[in-house]
């Protein structure tokens, strides 16, 4: 779907998102940057101080900045179009359906929740009062990555056989210049049931292995290990086994030293296969059957990646992370919009929690794997 409008910017409301969190200003600046939203309301914080300085910052008012954000539900009932939650993953579920509950549309950072039993929650509420729930899944954002889907639904690559889609970082095991450990926001240090790596890394190769395929997880065999700083998981990798044959290696990492966020995906088809790697997120390379390899980046004649919306700066001025952002805040205002005329909504670009469930009930097959041993199902909805 393809940004056109020209209405005024819709209001948004932050609970959590404070200037201190991992994730708060890139969504705050990728959503304002294409005038599709503004930021009027917000409770992004529980220290008062964080959370006064952090409005200070955004330009939200005095008078619109909440101490508590079920005072937020209240006092912004009927003066915003959707509310973004960026708090810590094991708080989603209480927030996500008290806003569907108060008929706010919601925009969630992922993972949606920490377990499938809470996105099954999640779900039946918002089924029953119509809401509105996109999760933010920012990498598929990324033109290139969007051209690459273009390619293989276009059988550039012929027949999809293969894949390895990797995400390590360093987080967990690096030190200062003192040598002392660098501790993370203590909620990451607290493994659900569902490991934190997973919820934080695994979620974003789940979804973009099905939006560049299209396929669905079938069974996973896995391994998990703790190597780090601090006593939770923070390595993991496992065997995939997709629908219509397709094979698959994932690995996710939080102790692999010299990777600041390595996110790499490789697609093997028949014909050729496909490499972007988030660090050079501008090209793509393509090597085909009979030896030829090229690079293409927005300066190349592209049907996707060439588009207007993509294009804020020239080729060779790279867009990153809070570009690829704000194109999939561009596309959630555009659903949000078809859903306040319509009361539905659909995009290629933005997604539900239903995809969200799939990526919980892939992790548990990947926790149950580690701990069995053994190849397991990922469970699946019957129709």
């Amino acid at each position: 779907m393809q940004s056109t409008s020209k209405s005024s910017p819709l209001k948004l409301g932050f609970i959590g998102g404070a200037l201190c969190s991992a994730v708060g200003y890139a969504h705050f600046a990728s959503c304002m940057m294409d005038n599709r939203w503004s930021l009027e309301s917000g409770c992004f914080a529980p220290d008062s101080t964080e959370n006064l300085d952090t409005a200070r910052a955004y330009g939200v008012a005095s008078d619109r900045l909440y101490d508590r954000w079920e005072e937020m539900l209240v006092g912004e009932r009927g003066r915003l179009d959707a509310i973004v939650v960026l708090t810590p993953i094991p708080s989603h579920c209480a927030i996500v359906t008290a806003c569907l509950k108060e008929g706010f549309p919601v925009i969630c950072e992922k993972a949606l929740t920490a377990s499938v039993a809470e996105v099954e929650r999640v779900m039946e509420v918002r089924d029953a009062v119509k809401g509105f729930l996109a999760v933010t899944y920012n990498y598929s954002g990324y033109p290139m990555v969007r051209e690459l889907r273009s390619l293989i639904r276009k059988g550039a690559l012929g027949r999809i056989l293969h894949f390895q889609a990797e995400m390590p970082q360093e987080g967990l095991i690096r030190v200062d210049a003192h040598g002392h450990k660098i501790a993370p926001q203590p909620w990451r240090l607290a493994d659900e049931p569902i490991p934190m790596v997973h919820l934080d890394l695994a979620a974003h190769l789940h979804q973009l292995i099905h939006y560049l395929t299209g396929q669905e997880p079938l069974e996973v065999v896995s391994d998990q290990g703790t190597h780090g700083l601090f006593d939770v998981i923070d390595n993991v990798t496992c065997l995939c086994r997709y629908s219509e044959g397709v094979q698959g290696q994932i690995w996710f990492s939080k102790s692999a030293l010299g990777h600041r966020n390595g996110l790499r995906l490789r697609i093997y088809g028949s014909d050729a296969s496909a490499q972007w790697f988030q660090g050079n997120p501008e090209e793509l390379v393509l090597s085909f059957s009979d030896g030829r390899r090229q690079v293409v980046d927005r300066a190349s004649t592209l049907e996707v990646a060439g588009m207007r919306r993509y294009n804020r700066f020239k080729a060779g001025h790279p867009a990153g992370f809070i570009e690829a952002f704000a194109n999939l805040y561009s596309d959630i205002a555009d659903c949000l919009r078809q859903y306040k005329s319509t009361g539905q909504w659909g995009s290629e670009e933005v997604f539900r929690a239903e995809l969200a469930a799939e990526g919980l009930r892939m992790l548990e097959a990947m926790v149950r794997s580690a701990q069995r041993k053994s190849w397991q199902q990922v469970d699946r909805v019957l129709p």
